[in-house]
């Protein structure tokens, strides 16, 4: 008995560790062409659970990620630029691989941009 129970409880902790991926949390940076240029990110990320919080820096500021979630190695969240006094909203999708993260973003429906954020 006392051996199912604890073949469970590992069973359980595998499951978990497995749907939660690797760890996101920390410092990532990125630098990408885009049609306005060479942009400079840095991202600093958070994780509880699934919800992925923190805040996104480049030229324009610094701006808290909204909507963040993490699924596995799949990520999302949202950055609501303000450029050049025009809201932009950019949804990012990504899957985390390693010390990597492979990102394509939405540009406000405008433009759709590739980009890789490594580990600093």
């Amino acid at each position: 008995m006392v051996r199912k129970i604890l073949l469970t409880v590992l069973l359980v902790a595998a499951t978990a560790t497995v749907s939660f991926g690797q760890n996101i949390a920390g410092t990532w940076a990125a630098s990408f062409e885009t049609q306005v240029g060479t942009q400079e990110y840095t991202y600093i990320f958070a994780l509880d659970g699934t919800t992925l919080t923190g805040t996104a820096t480049s030229v324009n500021g610094e701006v808290e990620i909204t909507a963040g979630a993490v699924n596995g190695n799949e990520i999302t969240f949202v950055e609501n630029l303000n450029y050049e006094g025009m809201p932009l909203q950019i949804t990012y999708t990504g899957t985390l691989a390693g010390d990597e993260i492979q990102f394509t973003r939405d540009v406000a429906g405008i433009a759709m941009e590739e980009l890789v954020a490594r580990r600093q």
